[in-house]
């Protein structure tokens, strides 16, 4: 099973693997909230998700999946080399964690190792995993961007930690900054995904 939004990705992913003599593709889900329902119908040996679909997120639906369907192995995808994602993707217990600019002899070989009980993890981002040390927001940085991902204003968060407005949006400049977002909603999505907030 194949759960991307994106459909032209999908689709040459599901092009790419039913190339593999040994492969079949059974379901394709293009969001979050359907990759459990489907999985239940299908039954698919293994699911390849994207990490960043709509409604819920790959990865939390990766963990639902293997709470509900324990024998269904799990390959993430991913465009971010993000160690704090990689991070919630092995403890939701996934099989693999691919970038998706991966050669595509990759995937197949990653679904066939996954399949024979082997951990798939991308080197290049093992490597990033293994040199990131440092967290790179600061406790305020974090405890800033938490009231701004519930959706508070400048003004809210301003007030409950006693910060002027100025700061406040001084802190959110460089939130996006240092997290490399275009705005404060993908540095949310991205704080989310990396296990920040």
């Amino acid at each position: 099973m194949i759960a991307e939004d994106v459909h032209m990705i999908r689709g040459a992913l599901v092009a790419l693997l039913e190339l593999e003599p040994d492969l079949d593709v059974v379901a394709e889900v293009g969001n979050g909230e359907e990759i459990v329902p489907t999985a239940l119908e299908y039954r698919p040996d293994l699911a390849i998700i994207d990490i960043d679909l709509p409604g819920i997120d790959g990865l939390t639906a990766a963990a639902e999946l293997r709470g509900t369907m324990p024998g269904c192995r799990i390959l993430i995808l991913t465009s971010l080399s993000n160690p704090g994602a990689m991070q919630r993707a092995l403890a939701a217990r996934v099989d693999g964690y691919l970038l998706k600019d991966a050669p595509p002899t990759e995937l197949a070989e990653a679904v066939r190792k996954a399949m024979a009980g082997q951990r798939v993890i991308d080197p290049q981002l093992a490597l990033t995993a293994w040199d990131s040390h440092t967290q790179p927001l600061t406790p305020r940085e974090v405890d800033v961007l938490r009231l701004a991902a519930d959706g508070e204003d400048v003004r809210v968060i301003a007030k409950q930690l006693h910060l002027s407005l100025g700061t406040v949006r001084n802190y959110l400049t460089t939130i996006v900054h240092k997290l490399g977002a275009r705005n404060r909603i993908d540095a949310v999505r991205i704080a989310r995904s990396a296990g920040i907030i």
